[in-house]
This record gives C-alpha cells, structure tokens and sequence, in this order.
C-alpha cells in the first residue's frame, strides 16, 4: 500500500501532481511532430533533416540517461522534476524562433536533456513512495498523464490552439512559458513535503554496504546495474518500446497526410492512437501485477503491437480496417510502457535506491532505438518514396519484444 506516514490519498495527490510534469513534457515533445509537415514547408527540412529532429529527444538519452538516473537517485525526485521541467520549457521557448535546422535540432536536443530528469525522476518518485509489487498502478497513472500530453499535442495543439494562436511559433512559445511556471510550482510543494529528505531515508535504509566513498557507491552501482541479467532483457524491450512508440508517434500524422487525410484529421486520428495506447497503460499492468505474470504481458504486447503494425501498413485507404490497426498498435506498445519502468524495482539487487539508475541504463540504450525509429521511417521514405518499408521495420520491434518477454519468464521460472 502506498506510504502510511503521509497517508494514502495524499500519497495518490503527489503521484497525480508529479504527473503534470510529464504531461508538459509529452505536449512540448510532441508538438514538433504534430505539426512537422509544416515545419518541413517552413524551414525547408529534407526527409532525413526531419527524422533526425524528430528522433533528437531520445538522441539526448543515449549519452545522458544513466549519468542522469545516477543524478536523480542521488538528487532526489522533487528537485529532479522542477530541474527537468524548467529545462525543456526553457527550450521549448527557444523552438519559437528557431530559423533552421541547426537551431531547432540545438534546442530540441536542450529539450531532451530537460525531459530525462522527469523520465527518471517519476519512477524515482513511485518508488520512494510504494513497495516495489505496488508501483504498476502508479506508474500507470504518471504514464496516462504523458499519453494526455501526447494526444493534447496532437488533438488540441495542432488542430485548435495553434489556429487560435497564430501558428506553431507561438504554441511552442505559450507551451514552454507553461512548463516553466509548473516546474517551478512543483519545486515549492515538493520542498515543502520533504519528498527529497524523504527519498534519501529510503535509499539509506537499503544500502547496507558502508560505502567509504560517493566514487566508490558509483562504481558498485553501475556494475551491478550492467551485469543484471535479467534487467539486460528488460533493456532489449525498453528498446523495441522506444522505437516503435517514437517512430509511429513521430511520423503517423505526416503518412496519414500523405494518404489524403487533412492535417486536422490526421492529428485527431493519432490521438486515436495515443487513447488506445493510454488504454494499454491501465490495463496491462494491472493485469499483470494481478496474475504475477509480468513476462507473459510482455509477449502479448509484442505479438499485439505487431499485429496492428502490419495492419496499418496494408489498410492504406481501407478506413476502417486502418483506424482499427490503429487502435490494437496503440493498445501493445502503451502496454509495454509501464512494464518497463515497473519491472526494475522488483528485481533482486535493484530496490528503491537504484530505481533511477537501472531506467536510466533503459533507456540509455533505449533511445538508441527511440532515435532510429523516426531515422528510419524518414530515411526509408527518401529512399523509396514510400513509407511502408519503415513501418514493416517497426512492426518487427513486437517480435523482439515476444522473444525478450519469453527469455525473461524463463529466468523467472
């Protein structure tokens, strides 16, 4: 249950506020995307220029994200959070006057930086918060804020707010001012509930190694994390996660456009995507904390998503059969999301106290597939003049992530 000292709607309350942070971070992320073909136009970017800002965010984790988990363990979630916040609203501000592509990729990867502290920062929360066979609920409830934020950014950003404001330059600029203003409220309540102070006491209390130094805890602490065995799976999922869910969100308004859809529509029919995924995110943990059966959600996340994958790039024009691959994509990779970041607490030499770190190792490595995903769906259609050829790439992520998930129960049975 969640912890008793501050009581457990109020333990909810701080979940649900921290949750905030991630939708900002999901709109801001994801208005470039939503309205790329337009900033494609505008600033004369090629396929590849495209996929390359469009996958610049996970570029950012490759380099930082275990450095930045390591940082958020030991920083604590609530200045972690404030810290990441004011970072990308700070860049997404920038993007307004972006002239080129040499700027708007400098400030998107800025923008980057910003969101690994709430990527890690949220699940540091969780787990400071709730016993490690607890945090699949909570985590779900951060993660349908971020699936908000993507679906505002492509439902309301780009087909209402954007109009009504001027354009793109002034979303982006309105959206980062946002965020700052959040992320220095969030540090206020967080400093006020001690969640810092609150954090470090846990992580005391399970490190029982008398480290003699901070160089040494570092040290002891990655190797752990880099000979896990069974975290190395859960790596290989984040990602096959990571790709397909930025490659598909990243690029699916542009090929709907390019099927005939106006962009209005096809912005409201990624968010189509973006609830199913959402919908994923509740149910499959549940699910899978309900049953014990973490690897098995696995493998039908994958075996789903590439089903509905496959389904997208045959319907072309069949409507229906399109929104409907849509939907069971949607539902597979959102279900992968939470299972990634619920997983490491729970496994043995993990815990609470290196929570940050082992999700940052994730997606360290993760984003290498978080930037491909778009690379080579724009990449691909420069190539061929066809989009098909990357999306058949991505649907082959859900093979892996079936494959990964079975090797993983092996190890637990």
């Amino acid at each position: 249950m969640a912890d008793d000292t501050l009581g457990r709607r109020r333990t909810y309350g701080i979940v649900v506020a921290a949750t905030l942070a991630y939708t900002c971070l999901m709109f801001v992320w994801f208005s470039l995307p939503a309205y790329l073909s337009t900033i494609i136009a505008e600033l004369e970017l090629s396929g590849t220029q495209a996929g390359v800002v469009a996958g610049a965010v996970p570029l950012t984790y490759i380099p930082l994200a275990l450095f930045s988990g390591l940082a958020v363990d030991r920083i604590g979630p609530g200045r972690s959070l404030a810290a990441g916040a004011v970072i990308f609203g700070v860049a997404q501000a920038g993007r307004s006057v972006a002239e080129g592509f040499p700027s708007l990729l400098a400030l998107t990867l800025l923008l980057g930086v910003g969101a690994t502290a709430v990527t890690f920062g949220l699940p540091k929360l969780v787990s400071t918060l709730f016993p490690p066979s607890r945090t699949g609920f909570p985590s779900s409830i951060y993660l349908v804020g971020a699936s908000a934020g993507t679906a505002l950014a492509f439902g309301v950003g780009r087909p209402i707010l954007g109009p009504w404001l001027g354009g793109w330059r002034p979303l982006f600029l309105w959206s980062g001012l946002v965020a700052i203003g959040y992320g220095l409220g969030w540090y206020l309540i967080a400093r006020r509930l001690g969640l810092d102070d609150r954090a470090a006491a846990k992580d005391a209390n399970e490190n029982d190694h008398g480290d003699r130094s901070p160089l040494e805890s570092i040290r002891r602490d990655l190797r752990l994390i880099l000979t896990h065995r069974e975290l190395q799976l859960v790596v290989v999922v984040g990602t096959m996660y990571l790709l397909a869910s930025h490659g598909i969100q990243g690029w699916l308004p542009t090929v709907l456009e390019a099927r005939g859809v106006s962009p209005g529509l096809a912005g409201q029919t990624t968010s189509l995507f973006v609830a199913a995924y959402a919908v994923g995110i509740f149910t499959v943990p549940a699910l899978a904390d309900r049953y014990e059966a973490r690897p098995s959600a696995l493998i039908g996340c994958g075996i789903v998503f590439f089903v509905g994958m496959v389904g997208i790039v045959l319907a072309d024009r069949m409507w229906i059969a399109l929104l409907a691959s849509i939907v069971v994509g949607g539902l597979g990779v959102g279900g992968l999301s939470p299972l990634v970041r619920a997983i490491p607490p729970a496994l043995e030499g993990i815990g609470a106290r290196l929570t940050g770190t082992a999700v940052g190792f994730i997606f360290a490595v993760g984003e290498i597939g978080g930037f491909l995903g778009p690379v080579l769906i724009g990449t691909s259609h420069d190539l061929t003049g066809s989009y098909a050829p990357g999306l058949g790439l991505i649907a082959a992520a859900g093979i892996v992530v079936a494959a990964a998930g079975a090797a993983l129960r092996r190890l637990a049975d």
